[in-house]
């Protein structure tokens, strides 16, 4: 069934959006990502214009985030102290990355912007996390007893602590608002929720326990989104509504069905699992981008003769 997108001045097949949304969801259940990372470049794909991609996607995460967090919630592995650090920052990330995609869509730019800002730093997390997650395999193979979590780092020398019990941490605040503020940022330009960065961030820099960093990391994602949201939608009027129900539909649905299968795989199966989703949609915008030169050339040329 076609229908017609009138902000993205496309048609395209709503069963295919709504399977996208469901998708996305059981990703955002798993993983305690909002799922925008992998959302929006498969917008891109099926050629909704990155800027209406990138606002509308953030309707979406919230509504799978939301209904993730609820199954958290109910296991209380939210971390709701730290969530609100956390949200802090990313509330202020979030103003700061409208106001620059804003100044970059009068130029012209903000297309080009968010397909290299998907394609730098899904290529560095998904590496990284890669890596990461095949040594902790290994690690876990060859020892019989568990390997102890490093308890110090230079996170501990920092002023202005403050206690989080359910992460059983003390620790200073400016780490965590530091993350909020990157991941806010990256949320207004890439029109994702920023699990894919804050959940590496939130067990390695700060190192809280992985079974907390889930709901905690979805709890921050809700509120960052939301505003992100509405600021797109009252600055630059980029929030194709249509798309966003369709999205928002599929992403409720399949929110419960990840949370429920994330609770079945270990903690280095599903890092590993995100690690390939992430290094393959950088691989395909990389991709995109290297050939779109040549076809631009090509109908410049064409149009010069």
């Amino acid at each position: 069934m076609q229908i017609y997108l009138p902000i993205a001045e496309v048609s395209v097949n709503a069963f295919l959006l709504l399977g996208l949304g469901g998708l996305v969801g059981v990703l955002s259940g798993m993983f305690g990502v909002g799922g925008g990372f992998l959302m929006t470049p498969l917008l891109f794909f099926i050629g909704i214009p990155p800027a209406v991609a990138v606002a509308t996607e953030a309707n979406q995460i919230v509504a799978s985030s939301f209904s993730g967090v609820l199954a958290h919630f109910k296991r209380k592995t939210v971390d709701l102290r730290m969530g609100t650090v956390l949200l802090i920052g990313g509330l202020t990330g979030a103003a700061i990355g409208v106001v620059l995609f804003n100044y970059l869509k009068s130029l012209g730019q903000v297309d080009l912007l968010v397909k290299l800002c998907y394609v730098v730093f899904l290529g560095i997390i998904g590496t990284l996390m890669f890596v990461e997650s095949l040594n902790a395999i290994r690690r876990s193979k060859r020892a019989s007893a568990p390997v102890k979590r490093k308890n110090h780092n230079w996170v501990h020398g920092l002023p202005f602590k403050m206690r989080f019990r359910v992460s059983g941490l003390y620790i200073s605040v400016i780490p965590p608002i530091l993350v909020g503020v990157f991941v806010g940022i990256l949320s207004a330009i890439m029109g994702v929720g920023g699990g894919f960065i804050m959940v590496p961030a939130m067990i390695y820099l700060l190192g809280m326990p992985t079974k907390v960093v889930v709901g905690t990391s979805l709890f921050q994602i809700i509120f960052v989104t939301a505003f992100t949201t509405l600021l797109h939608a009252t600055t630059n009027y980029t929030v194709d509504m249509a798309l966003a129900v369709l999205l928002l539909v599929g992403g409720v649905v399949g929110a419960q069905f990840g949370a429920i299968i994330g609770t079945r795989l270990k903690a280095e199966q599903l890092r590993i699992l995100l690690a390939l989703m992430v290094m393959g949609v950088c691989f395909k915008l990389a991709l995109d981008l290297l050939i779109m030169p040549s076809e631009l050339y090509s109908l410049g040329a064409a149009g010069g003769h």
